[in-house]
């Protein structure tokens, strides 16, 4: 699929320059297509629930193929944080290293972990970031797990995760990799990285309605994982309903949890989307383009926060962000303003125009 071809899936562009997947993506129109029809088959009472249910597991072969693993190594789940506390449930004892500023879904499952069994070991941010030597003089022979985002979106950091898990090898610790900011735009090199858990939220990057997410497990790590909402879901097919005692599935699938149906309906056409983009020429434009802003926002006199050319999330720091805030919804441009920092997130769908529009905004801030 052409670049053109894909930006022309997504309505909202036609007036905006959407430079806030970072926060949400929009909607393309095959997942809003999808969406219609089965509510349109709701409101009938012509549907099936059994055929809605078919699209969690479906999801499942689609991610396979973005990461080029097993389907038997993925379950689904609602939230990264969900993903993060069935880790965190059976997790033995020992230390878990996390940054002070990761996202919370990311944090929080962790921290309450502390005390007892577990030390939580929070590693600083200097200079705004979360350097990669702190992270690896934080770990230790009782370390069982670092849990890491590989792209923060408070800052666009990109994590060295082939780094990380050399350090954690060293150390015989568990890596847990969050690529909610980064799955589907830039490219994970899994037999490099190998995360003993990866966790991924689709309503950004990956294009899908909130609700979808996945927890990806190396191979051994499944059998390892106790359900952390054991149900119907959580054994094998075909499912029983009433009565008996829990024998989990085999693999990651053990770990599914009941999924909102209508979420994971409209997951299945914005990963057919993906899968039809060339993963690299993806993330070379989008990197280009992050790459591309934060050169004129310097040129501008803007505080740039980002380093250029590491993701595709570039922040910069506005001395007037009413001002800055009043240009962009003038021009109808879609980005996130946390205080005096300006946030914008670069797509497949993003072009040389949408950047023109926030240096414009910049301008005057």
């Amino acid at each position: 699929m052409t670049r053109e071809g894909f930006r022309a899936e997504f309505p909202a562009l036609r007036e905006r320059a959407w430079l806030d997947t970072a926060a949400c993506a929009p909607a393309a129109a095959g997942v809003v297509r999808a969406l219609r029809s089965a509510l349109d088959a709701w409101l009938a009472g012509e549907f099936r629930w059994s055929d809605w249910d078919l699209a969690p597991a479906a999801t499942k072969s689609a991610v396979a193929r973005l990461l080029g693993v097993g389907e038997e190594r993925i379950a689904v789940m609602g939230s990264v944080a969900e993903a993060a506390a069935t880790v965190a449930k059976s997790l033995p004892p020992g230390r878990i290293v996390v940054p002070a500023q990761e996202f919370r879904s990311n944090l929080f499952p962790w921290r309450q972990l502390h005390g007892g069994d577990h030390e939580v070991v929070l590693v600083p941010a200097r200079d705004g970031r979360t350097r990669t030597e702190d992270v690896v003089a934080a770990l230790d022979e009782r370390t069982v797990l670092l849990a890491v985002s590989e792209v923060l979106s408070l800052n666009g950091h990109r994590a060295d995760l082939v780094a990380l898990r050399r350090a954690t090898d060293e150390v015989g610790a568990r890596l847990f990799v969050d690529v909610t900011q980064s799955l589907g735009v830039l490219r994970l090199h899994m037999g490099e990285v190998r995360p003993d858990y990866l966790a991924v939220h689709g309503y950004k990057w990956m294009l899908c309605p909130r609700g979808a997410a996945w927890l990806v497990t190396s191979p051994g790590r499944a059998e390892e994982l106790a359900p952390l909402l054991p149900s119907w879901r959580s054994t094998p097919t075909p499912y029983g309903y009433f009565g008996g005692s829990l024998r989990p599935a085999e693999g990651a699938a053990r770990c599914d949890t009941s999924p909102a149906w209508l979420a994971w309906v409209g997951a299945l056409p914005a990963l057919d989307l993906l899968l039809r983009l060339d993963a690299e020429q993806v993330e070379r434009h989008c990197t280009d383009l992050a790459a591309h802003f934060c050169a004129q926002a310097a040129d501008l006199g803007a505080e740039v926060l980002t380093e250029a050319g590491e993701s595709h999330i570039a922040v910069v720091r506005v001395a007037d962000p009413d001002a800055v805030a009043a240009r962009l919804a003038r021009d109808a441009v879609r980005a996130t303003l946390l205080g005096d920092r300006l946030r914008v997130g670069f797509h497949h769908f993003n072009d040389d125009g949408d950047v023109r529009r926030a240096v414009n905004a910049l301008r005057s801030g």
